[in-house]
C-alpha cells in the first residue's frame, strides 16, 4: 500500500506540498514574478491578517535601504523591506506613483 500524505512530510504523490500552492499568495518582492526589466511597480494590497492597507514598491533601482528610508519620510508611514520590496503602511499608490515618476522611474501601477 502506497501512503499519499504524511503529517510530516504533506502530499507524497510528487509535485510538491500542495497546500502551499492552494490558498497561500505569494510574498511581495521578486517572489511574485515581476521581471527586472526596469520597471518601477507599486501595488496596494490587504495587510496581514485582513488588516488596512499595505503599499508595495518593487523593481527599485539602486539601495532598497535608502529608498525604504525616503519612502517612508515622503509619505509619512512605517514600512519595511521584505524581500528587496519596499512595503509602507497605508495606501499611498498615487503619492508614491507621482513621486517616483519625477525621479525620471518607468513606473507602473499593478493590480485594482
Amino acid at each position: 500500500m502506497t501512503r499519499v500524505y504524511s503529517t510530516e512530510d504533506g502530499d507524497l504523490r510528487g509535485g510538491g506540498n500542495r497546500r502551499a500552492r492552494k490558498g497561500v499568495a505569494p510574498g511581495p518582492g521578486a517572489a511574485q514574478g515581476h521581471p527586472s526589466d526596469g520597471i518601477v511597480r507599486v501595488e496596494r494590497r490587504r495587510g496581514g491578517r485582513g488588516k488596512g492597507w499595505v503599499t508595495l514598491v518593487t523593481g527599485l533601482p539602486g539601495d532598497p535601504k535608502a529608498a525604504l528610508k525616503e519612502l517612508k519620510r515622503l509619505v509619512g508611514a512605517g514600512g519595511a523591506l521584505r524581500d528587496s520590496a519596499v512595503e509602507l503602511q497605508g495606501d499611498h499608490a498615487e503619492k508614491l506613483i507621482e513621486h517616483l515618476t519625477r525621479q525620471g522611474h518607468r513606473v507602473r501601477r499593478v493590480g485594482g
